[in-house]
């Protein structure tokens, strides 16, 4: 079965270009009602936590494919997710947003609690596993990324690196480690996660001594910068961001924390994509899912500068990063983790929002 994108790609010539405006006319005509839009070109509205070095080139790419204009709200580092879905949420009774596309799953696990999200079934999905995407249609799972150690190797010797997320409470490394603030983007997700894999105490000991051992930064991107630059000796990050700073040649190397016998494996995080009840452009939406979930994007993903982990199985596999299938990986219940997170978050903001 083709996807709403590859029908769209498909349609050559004059008359072709006919049907397709007429396909898509009532796009443009809600764009023109909504105020934000063209009734010669029809549009998509994306909410996008992904960077925008990472995600324009993929939008640039649909709109050449299929002459449908994508409009982008990125936010920014230090908010990023939670000002997205806050926005989604405020919207709801007159949506804005066709189609959010998050860098983790704990908020789009959030929105669909709340009742935001609409259901669509893919076909581009039919390949992806059952973990990566909602029996409902609700939110699909791609294109992942680990949560790991980035140590700079001038500072640590071998023999002293750091092997588990518990090494950022280890005192000889007081005010040499960081962490980004925990509220926001993957840092919130990998939070939650803790606080449902642990009992509460055990979560909520460990946030209290890497508050008191971590400098708190503002985004996973500054900590592989700091520990880049040598003004931290190791931190914990995205491969996004700490691969960044290996290629460039920083002395770095990279851990994937936690895979000794007992411990919890490396936490891997997909990027998500869903769909807003009651969008203006509803059409187009689907079509940039397809696109989205198309084998070109993640295997452009996973070769690009943010070596993202492919999770459609007909694309291989990137070398540059480590995948849950060659470690171990941490076994997740996101679901859970969503509905943990706003007990988690008030411990987290008691802890956390006193070291600006």
């Amino acid at each position: 079965m083709k996807t709403r994108f590859q029908r769209v790609e498909s349609l050559k010539g004059t008359e072709q270009r006919v049907v397709f405006l007429v396909r898509f006319a009532f796009v443009g005509l809600a764009s023109v009602i909504a105020g934000c839009g063209s009734p010669d070109r029809p549009e998509v509205i994306v909410y996008t936590a992904l960077d925008e070095p990472f995600s324009q080139p993929v939008f640039d790419r649909f709109r050449e494919r299929t002459g449908i204009e994508v409009r982008a709200k990125f936010d920014t580092e230090s908010t990023k997710t939670v000002g997205l879905t806050s926005a989604i949420i405020a919207e709801r009774l007159r949506p804005r947003c066709d189609l959010f596309w998050n860098n983790e799953i704990l908020n789009t696990l959030r929105l669909q609690q709340k009742g935001i999200l609409r259901s669509y079934q893919s076909p581009a999905a039919v390949a992806y596993p059952d973990s990566a995407k909602s029996p409902s249609g609700a939110w699909y799972g791609f294109a992942a990324r680990a949560r790991v150690l980035i140590v700079n190797t001038n500072l640590v010797p071998d023999g002293s690196r750091p092997q588990s997320i518990i090494d950022l409470t280890d005192p000889q490394w007081r005010g040499q480690v960081g962490i980004a603030k925990p509220l926001f983007g993957t840092t919130a997700s990998h939070a939650a996660c803790l606080f449902t894999a642990w009992r509460d105490g055990e979560a909520k000991q460990f946030f209290r001594n890497v508050r008191e051992n971590a400098k708190i930064l503002s985004g996973n991107r500054q900590v592989a910068r700091a520990v880049a630059s040598g003004a931290i000796a190791f931190g914990l990050t995205d491969t996004d961001d700490a691969i960044v700073e290996l290629e460039k040649g920083f002395p770095v190397a990279i851990i994937y924390p936690d895979q000794r016998e007992g411990e919890l494996g490396t936490l891997f995080i997909p990027n998500t994509l869903a769909l807003v009840k009651d969008s203006p452009n509803q059409d187009a939406a689907e079509s940039l899912v397809d696109y989205l979930l198309s084998e070109e994007v993640e295997q452009s993903l996973a070769e690009g500068a943010s070596a993202q982990v492919p999770l459609n199985p007909k694309v291989d596999q990137a070398a540059r990063i480590e995948t849950p299938q060659t470690i171990r990986a941490m076994n997740v219940d996101f679901e859970q983790a969503a509905a943990n997170w706003d007990r988690a978050r008030t411990f987290l903001v008691e802890q956390f929002t006193a070291t600006d």
